[in-house]
C-alpha cells in the first residue's frame, strides 16, 4: 500500500527546496478548478504559505461558473489565495488579430487559452517575485495532451511523476473538495470539452498501459503509441546548433 504521507512530505521538501534555491518569496499556480491544479495547490500551500491560486476564467461559460466555484472550494478548504484575471477580452482579441492574417484552424485557437494563461502567470509571477508551479501529470505528458509554452511551461512541477489516476488516489488522501474528484477532467477550452474525449482514450486505461504496458484494446494502444511519438517535440530541448568549436 502506498505510503501517501511520507509521498506528500516529500513533495513538499521538494518545492521548499526548488523554492529556495530559486530565491523567490512565493509561488502561484493556475487554479482551474481542477483535479491537477487542486493537488499542485495543496502541495504548494503545505511547503509555503506564500501560494497563491490564479484564476483565468474565459473559455467557456463554465469557467465562470462551476468551475469558478471549485477553484474557490479548494482556497476556502485549504486557506489558499484566490485571485481572478478574466482572460475573456484578451481572447477575443487575439482571435480577432489573427483572423486578420490567417485562416486559424479549431485546434490553433483552442490552443490559445493555455498560451495565454502561461502568459498571464508569469507576468503575476515576475511582478511579485514568485514560481509558476506546473499542473501537468504523467498521463497527459506521455501523450503531449498539453499545449506547448501554454500549459506545459512553468518553474517546476511536483506531480509530473503522477498519473491522472494516482493524482485522484492523492486528492482523496487529502480529503480535496468532492466536486473536484468527481467532476469529469477537462481544461475548460470551450462549452462541453472533456479531457478522455479529446484523447479518445479513458485515463484508466491510458494509465495501466503506461504503469503496466498493458491494454485489451488493440485500437487504443495504437492511438496511445502514435500519441506518444507524434508528441515527442513538446518533450524534448529545443534543437539547436552546438556552440562547442569542432575539434
Amino acid at each position: 500500500m502506498r505510503d501517501y504521507k511520507k509521498e506528500v512530505q516529500k513533495r513538499v521538501e521538494f518545492i521548499r527546496k526548488i523554492l529556495k534555491d530559486s530565491g523567490a518569496s512565493g509561488i502561484v499556480f493556475g487554479n482551474s478548478g481542477g483535479k491537477d491544479c487542486a493537488l499542485v495547490g495543496i502541495l504548494c500551500k503545505m511547503a509555503c504559505d506564500n501560494t497563491v491560486g490564479l484564476i483565468m476564467p474565459g473559455s467557456s461559460e463554465k469557467n465562470y461558473k462551476s468551475d469558478m466555484e471549485d477553484a474557490m472550494a479548494l482556497g476556502s478548504q485549504y486557506n489558499i489565495e484566490n485571485r481572478v484575471c478574466d482572460i475573456g477580452e484578451a481572447l477575443a482579441a487575439c482571435k480577432s488579430s489573427l483572423n486578420g492574417c490567417t485562416e486559424l484552424t479549431d485546434t490553433a485557437a483552442s490552443n490559445i487559452s493555455p498560451r495565454l494563461r502561461m502568459l498571464s502567470l508569469y507576468a503575476f509571477a515576475q511582478s511579485e517575485g514568485r514560481l509558476v508551479a506546473g499542473t501537468g501529470n504523467r498521463s497527459e505528458i506521455y501523450i503531449g495532451y498539453f499545449t506547448k509554452w501554454g500549459d506545459g511551461a512553468s518553474d517546476f512541477n511536483p506531480i509530473a511523476d503522477l498519473t491522472a489516476t494516482e493524482v485522484y488516489d492523492f486528492l482523496k488522501y487529502l480529503n480535496a473538495p468532492l466536486s473536484i474528484r468527481q467532476k469529469p477532467p477537462s481544461a475548460g477550452l470551450y462549452e462541453g470539452q472533456t479531457d478522455e474525449d479529446d484523447i479518445g482514450v479513458s485515463y484508466k486505461d491510458l494509465d495501466k498501459y503506461i504503469i503496466k504496458g498493458e491494454i485489451e484494446n488493440k485500437e487504443a494502444q495504437e492511438r496511445i503509441d502514435r500519441m506518444h511519438k507524434n508528441t515527442e517535440h513538446k518533450r524534448r530541448a529545443i534543437p539547436a546548433l552546438s556552440t562547442e568549436k569542432e575539434k
